[in-house]
């Protein structure tokens, strides 16, 4: 559903399918994509001056931060970056200039529009693709006249229509056979064209050095003739194949890249993950006074500034800025009041308990529940969590995330991979296709690692 259909209230609904609790964080976000409609929707000369209210997420690993921000985007089909901003700590000496996540977020939005483009030209490269196969199969037979052109008392004309009458008649039976699967084991040769991949050059800049991703085929055009090479498949691989060429062939990219820049411009999405990481101390050495120069490199990018990219300069001004941190160390206080001030939005995450361990077992679309069913489903497998094996599961979750790191939602995958490790291998050999987990079967298979502290350590 697009976003300008999307209440604040729908927004969260939606959110809910898939993350459990956290509804301050669910609130903030809805509230700033639909600010951003509304800024579209206001006249243009205000509009430019409306900008995003960015927002930080404080809460520990594991408790949604990440899985709320891609899910807001996909729900909007907004270009999306995930980055950890403490990548960015050692630049100058390691690791790329900051205003790459900008460079990259156009690259992900090119990619994403052209896919677009391709699928929705699709059903007319499939009958080109179509036309193809049928050429392969039919080579046509040349005919040094058109029949325009033969003239009402050429003697010639009789013998020539019915060739190509014949000709039609039997290219029409072959897309018949070709629609029905009858030809699906015959194999053709194609000529496919070699990966345009090439060698790429590190462009070392003021600014450090930034994989621009250069190709020197590119960069070189016809003086290296694109490379082609002969396979034999079969007819469904090879339409596939000639669809996809078709495809790309059909694709204007001038239009796609006009669309990514400027889808980036006023709906691109950044999350800022480990901000935390880049608040440096009171001190004046060390790795702290790199921290500080982090956060006034970010300074520009978020107030908004203009990107040079290999797609064209691109503007900085609306991208929605989402910063994710635990702050265990250090709280938004401690940024440079510059960037504070760029982040009006704060809202608090809460740590999971045991009714929220169990929530997340079992009521989202991709629970850990389902996945693990429907896995082994496909081995022929019957696997029933029973109420009380979930509760069990979700309590040493619990302990565990007290006794050691605090991971959250993530030490589920943990113990549930434990939990299941030898059904998962014998899956392929178990003659009884039925498997009840209950309180007792969990307990047989994870007291021992639970009560060894040391050891559920290593384990957990």
């Amino acid at each position: 559903m697009p976003s300008k259909t999307l209440t604040p209230r729908e927004i969260v609904s939606e959110l809910d399918k898939h993350i459990v609790g956290q509804g301050d964080a669910k609130r903030a976000v809805a509230i700033a994509l639909r600010s951003r409609w509304r800024r579209q929707n206001v006249p243009e000369e205000l509009g430019e001056e409306i900008f995003p209210k960015n927002i930080i997420m404080i809460g520990p690993t594991g408790v949604g931060k990440t899985e709320i921000a891609r899910r807001l985007a996909k729900l909007d089909k907004s270009p999306f970056l995930k980055i950890e901003a403490s990548k960015f700590t050692e630049v100058g000496y390691v690791g790329r200039d900051v205003e790459s996540m900008i460079r990259d977020l156009v690259e992900l939005a090119v990619n994403m529009v052209k896919v677009e483009e391709q699928e929705s030209v699709q059903t007319k490269a499939a009958e080109v693709a179509e036309e193809r196969i049928l050429d392969i199969l039919l080579p046509r037979k040349p005919v040094e006249k058109k029949v325009e052109d033969i003239l009402p008392d050429d003697d010639s004309k009789p013998h020539e229509c019915k060739q190509i009458e014949q000709e039609d008649t039997t290219r029409d039976k072959l897309r018949q056979l070709l629609r029905k699967g009858s030809l699906d084991e015959r194999t053709v040769d194609l000529e496919v064209s070699e990966s345009k991949s090439g060698p790429v050059i590190e462009v070392f800049s003021s600014s450090g050095v930034e994989d621009m991703g250069f190709n020197i085929k590119e960069m070189f055009g016809n003086i290296f003739p694109q490379k082609k090479k002969k396979r034999n498949v079969k007819v469904p691989e090879a339409m596939e194949i000639l669809a996809q060429e078709e495809a790309q062939r059909m694709v204007d990219m001038d239009k796609v890249t006009k669309t990514a820049v400027e889808r980036v411009e006023q709906s691109g999405i950044i999350f800022l993950d480990e901000i935390d990481k880049i608040v440096g101390s009171d001190s004046t050495h060390g790795p702290d006074v790199s921290r500080e120069g982090v956060q006034r490199d970010l300074l520009p990018i978020v107030e908004g500034s203009t990107v040079n990219t290999r797609y064209g300069m691109v503007k900085t001004d609306h991208i929605l800025f989402i910063a994710a941190g635990a702050f265990s160390a250090s709280k938004p206080s401690d940024l440079v009041p510059e960037l504070q001030g760029r982040f009006p939005i704060r809202v608090e995450l809460d740590s999971l308990g045991k009714e929220e361990l169990i929530r997340i077992l079992t009521e989202p679309h991709n629970s850990l529940v389902k996945q693990y069913v429907e896995m082994m489903a496909t081995e022929g497998i019957k696997i029933i969590f029973k109420e009380e094996a979930i509760a069990e599961i979700a309590e040493i979750a619990t302990i565990v995330n007290e006794r050691t790191e605090n991971i959250g939602a993530r030490r589920l995958y943990t113990i549930m991979e434990t939990l299941l490790d030898e059904i998962s291998f014998d899956a392929p050999d178990i003659s009884d296709k039925k498997v009840v987990i209950d309180a007792d079967y969990v307990n047989k298979k994870l007291d021992d690692i639970v009560e060894d502290e040391d050891l559920s350590r290593y384990i957990l």
